[in-house]
Parts: structure tokens; C-alpha cells; sequence
């Protein structure tokens, strides 16, 4: 239940060069490190429902933990893949449709906020959120 909460990002590291790595074209990737994402995050059990919102479009996503499911990007890069528990981390492992490459991505609450890493192709950034 740690998650729960509205999260609003508060900055980045190494986001651009992430980007890159996803193969998210110069103009989309300067706009991405300016989203101003917010997330809500509600957690009932082993269910999460997440809502994003950001400049650039609103959704809402269900999971279970440990039931693939289907996502997209905001670039539009589809995936399949997981989010599980990992002690207090969400630990997430997405794989990319149109390539088979992995996406990892872990939720971990630090201090009083909630730091997102993303791991593709070597390459790792953080984004850091405020509730």
C-alpha cells in the first residue's frame, strides 16, 4: 500500500539517453522529459490500478501481479509483460513486440519518494515523482 498516492515527477536522470535507446525519435524525446507525468496508484490486494497523466495522453492501467498484460507507450511501443513484488519493490519485465528486446522497470519507494528505474539495452535511467 506504500504506493498509493498521487505522484507528480519532480526530475529526471539519464531520461533522454533512455529514450534514445527505445528508439524514440529527437523531437518526441525532448518533449518526454517534460511531461509532466502524474500517476495515481491504487493497490487492493495483489491489484494495482494506475493512472497517468501527462501532456501528452491520460490512461488508466490494470494489473495483477504476476498476470501478463498488455501496455503501450506513450510513442506507442507496445509490450507484454509483468509487474511482481520483489520485498518492497515493483519490479516490472516487459518485452517489446516489435523487436523481443526486454524492459525492466522497478517501482521503489525512497524516502518520501517514488524513484521508477528503466533498464533497456544497457542503457539505465531514474525518474524521481513527489507525492
Amino acid at each position: 500500500m506504500a504506493f498509493d498516492g498521487t505522484w507528480k515527477i519532480d526530475r529526471n536522470e539519464n531520461y533522454e539517453k533512455f529514450m534514445e535507446a527505445m528508439g524514440v525519435g529527437l523531437m518526441k524525446r525532448k518533449l518526454g522529459a517534460h511531461d509532466n507525468l502524474k500517476m495515481t496508484i491504487q493497490q487492493n490486494g495483489d491489484k494495482f490500478n494506475v493512472k497517468e497523466a501527462s501532456n501528452f495522453r491520460n490512461i488508466e492501467i490494470e494489473f495483477t501481479l504476476g498476470v501478463n498484460f498488455e501496455y503501450s507507450l506513450a510513442d506507442g511501443t507496445e509490450l507484454s509483460g509483468t509487474w511482481t513484488l520483489e520485498g518492497n519493490k515493483l519490479v516490472g519485465t516487459f518485452t517489446r513486440k516489435d523487436n523481443g528486446k526486454i524492459l525492466k522497470a522497478v517501482r521503489e519507494i525512497v524516502g518520501d519518494e517514488l524513484v521508477q528505474t528503466y533498464l533497456y539495452e544497457g542503457v539505465e535511467s531514474k525518474r524521481f515523482f513527489k507525492r
